[in-house]
């Protein structure tokens, strides 16, 4: 580590968050290529930097294209004067309150180049000094004090391990009363630091089964458990061996999870464990549904000869099936329409908002005022918004979601009003964003959940969609009959033999929209390779198809498959290239955006273009072009992006692509299983190739991993509706 010791001499750039770029006299430095007696431009981020005062700044001499060299500082601390004239200019400057020349002179007499130590370390010391009263006493030792204070807590956090960034944000939060945080119970800021670091601190001075560890871990445990799992409850036996397989806790529970529960940390019953916010979200979703099941049906006037008006208008023939779910949709305050693909979901989202307005006397112009369309994805959003014309929007968004407190502004005390409420892919919505919806909304409304309950489940906790239908209770249509594109097309065929587990022989038999290549495991990527050139020939180009993957790694997972695709549709031509962790990025490679970030309106699942890299430029690095939104991304904002050639099926979720690919293979292990294989068959909208393996595939279909999580909505809801008659 290199280090610059001098004065500050003043700032340039400062940032809200604490970051400067300031100008700095050097008088001593370990690093050879730095001039003494020298001013350079230095970087970081800090608390207050006082103008010609000394410190020392621990960093890295940095090049930088456009600025040239820079001190990039990790760590820094003010210095106390050392030398008895520097002494005697600190204690009569404007910092010291209180000490004239004589008093200067005759404290430095008396203490030498250890007075401003003698000072600090008790004001009595100053009561030695000849003809100094109390009050010029208490002055000085307070100025003294106030001027290394905020320092001494800054050191103090950086010595614990914290960043500069990390120590800031503390300082800014708790100010004084930080020292006495980490000392009564570190893990309290777990909303600011990450738990591992807490935890890693906490036990250079304290006993790995200390009660505050033990409630702390338990606590991490169940928000990991709950969050791979899907659960929204757990079993005592699970917290049990993850405390001791990962954090070396072996002591009975029992004890802690009493004092969580009366802490209001976590909730029991009977012998199910859940944290208090997981508890209170499926609650709420369940006290919320159960109001608007028990709220009167509509009466639907001229309910056919409007729908008869509407098909003639729009050239739209809806099918038994279909007119049963719009009407059911308009008379009930809430309901539920399912089905996979093909079997016209879409349609009839519109035939219902067609419907409303008639029935409604709504023009054109104010739909937006009455009709709210929202969904969990930005592509699922812009998909219903292209589908419908009108605006739809992410529920993040509608919640006007605060990013950096994860918190939503509109809530149960700022809610907002709409006559009818439709949610598209429901399947994806978990437990705290259905709960966060119903507090942003009053029950004046009507509701209705679109989804495939036979897709993934949420990514967060919840079985949300399945649990609304398996209570019974809410009025559900599910589409069966299937729009085949032609006689030969097969795609939402296999999607409903994947769903009822029966797979016949035509799913080697190449149809108009659909081909299974048996391919081994080491040839897959060559097979890719040549669809990829074929399409290419057809005019059909990255834009339009879309190659899905099970997982990242191994020899045809997502990262090497995006390698392949990339050399493919993108080659090295005269394109500018920029490295970021092994990823090579092109101008004009295919982004996919991996982070909800409202301010910029892009989300989690969006994709864009490289439109530019500008090698010179901090802010503007890399230029992603996301349908017309061009985002601009620093160096530390490249991990919130990836290559969107080829991407997970998790990821898919949302979306729908012209053409899709998917390698089947042994090597994806554990994560062939029915569900994943169904979403991704079904995000293809007009042709799907599988290659690889048929006893994956069949193996994949018999596997029903994911099917269950452990939730108890459907039961709170039936409870509900029997408590209250």
């Amino acid at each position: 580590m290199h280090y610059i010791k001098g004065k500050y001499k003043s700032s340039i750039y400062e940032s809200e968050t604490g970051y400067k770029v300031g100008l700095f006299r050097v008088i001593e430095t370990n690093h050879e290529d730095i001039e003494v007696n020298k001013t350079i431009t230095f970087t970081g981020h800090f608390a207050e930097l006082i103008k010609d005062v000394s410190y020392i700044f621990e960093g890295e001499l940095i090049f930088h294209d456009r600025y040239g060299s820079q001190f990039q500082t990790i760590k820094y601390e003010k210095i106390a004067p050392e030398e008895k004239e520097a002494i005697l200019e600190f204690l009569t400057s404007s910092f010291i309150k209180g000490c004239g020349k004589v008093t200067a002179k005759r404290i430095v007499d008396m203490f030498g180049n250890k007075a401003l130590s003698k000072i600090k370390e008790n004001k009595q010391n100053l009561l030695l000094i000849p003809k100094i009263s109390e009050k010029t006493a208490t002055s000085i030792y307070n100025s003294v004090i106030k001027y290394y204070e905020s320092d001494e807590d800054i050191i103090y956090l950086q010595n614990l391990g914290f960043t500069i960034k990390e120590t800031m944000n503390l300082i800014n939060i708790y100010d004084k009363g930080i020292k006495s945080i980490i000392n009564d119970n570190i893990y309290l800021l777990i909303d600011i630091i990450e738990f591992h670091k807490l935890d890693k601190i906490f036990l250079t001075t304290n006993s790995n089964e200390d009660k505050r560890r033990v409630e702390a871990c338990i606590l991490e445990a169940m928000k990991i458990l709950t969050f791979h799992t899907g659960d929204i409850y757990l079993d005592k036996i699970e917290i049990v061996e993850y405390l001791s397989k990962y954090y070396k806790i072996y002591l009975k529970l029992d004890e802690f999870l009493n004092k969580l529960y009366l802490d209001k940390k976590i909730i029991i019953e009977k012998e199910d464990y859940y944290l208090i916010d997981d508890y209170l979200d499926e609650s709420n979703i369940a006290l919320n549904i159960s109001k608007l099941i028990k709220k009167k049906n509509l009466k639907l006037s001229n309910f056919d000869e409007n729908l008869s008006l509407i098909m003639k208008n729009t050239n739209t023939l809806y099918n038994d099936e279909q007119i049963l779910a719009i009407r059911k949709a308009l008379e009930n305050k809430i309901s539920i329409i399912t089905g996979g693909p093909g079997t016209g979901k879409t349609t009839i989202i519109n035939g219902i908002i067609k419907l409303y307005t008639k029935i409604n006397n709504i023009s054109n112009s104010e739909i937006d005022k009455f009709i709210l369309l929202i969904a969990p994805t930005g592509r699922a959003a812009k998909r219903m918004a292209d589908a419908t014309g009108i605006p739809a929007s992410t529920i993040h968004r509608f919640l006007k979601w605060d990013k950096e407190r994860n918190v939503f502004g509109v809530n149960e005390f700022n809610k907002l009003h709409y006559d009818l409420i439709i949610v598209d892919e429901a399947s994806m919505i978990d437990n705290r964003l259905l709960s966060s919806l119903f507090k942003g909304i009053d029950l004046n409304t009507q509701i209705v959940f679109v989804g495939d309950e036979y897709q993934l489940p949420s990514v967060g906790p919840g079985l949300i969609l399945n649990d609304m239908i398996n209570s019974k209770k809410i009025t559900h249509t599910k589409l069966e009959y299937i729009y085949r594109q032609s006689n030969n097309s097969f795609i939402p065929i296999l999607a409903k033999q994947i769903k009822d587990v029966s797979i016949s022989n035509e799913v080697l038999t190449k149809k108009d929209d659909y081909n299974f290549i048996v391919s081994s495991n080491e040839g897959i990527k060559n097979v890719v390779k040549q669809i990829l050139e074929k399409s290419k020939s057809k005019d059909i180009n990255e834009t339009k198809l879309q190659v899905l993957a099970p997982m990242y790694k191994g020899e045809n997972g997502i990262d090497n498959l995006n390698i392949l695709l990339q050399s493919v549709f993108n080659p090295k031509k005269n394109q500018k290239e920029l490295v970021f962790f092994n990823i090579k990025y092109r101008e004009g490679d295919k982004i996919l955006n991996l982070v909800n970030d409202l301010d910029s309106n892009i989300y989690n699942g969006d994709m864009g273009f490289i439109q530019e890299i500008n090698l010179e430029s901090k802010t503007d690095l890399l230029v992603v072009n996301y349908d017309g939104n061009v985002i601009s991304y620093k160096r530390e904002d490249l991990n919130t992006i990836t290559h969107a050639y080829a991407i997970s099926i998790h990821k898919s979720q949302g979306s729908e692509f012209d053409h899709v690919i998917i390698p089947i293979t042994f090597g994806y292990s554990k994560m062939l299983y029915n569900k994943l294989i169904y979403t991704g068959v079904s995000r293809a909208k007009k042709s799907l190739v599988l290659i690889g393996n048929i006893d994956a595939f069949n193996a994949a279909v018999k596997n029903n991993y994911s099917e269950i999580r452990k939730t108890t909505l459907k039961q709170k809801i039936l409870h509900n509706l029997k408590s209250n008659g």
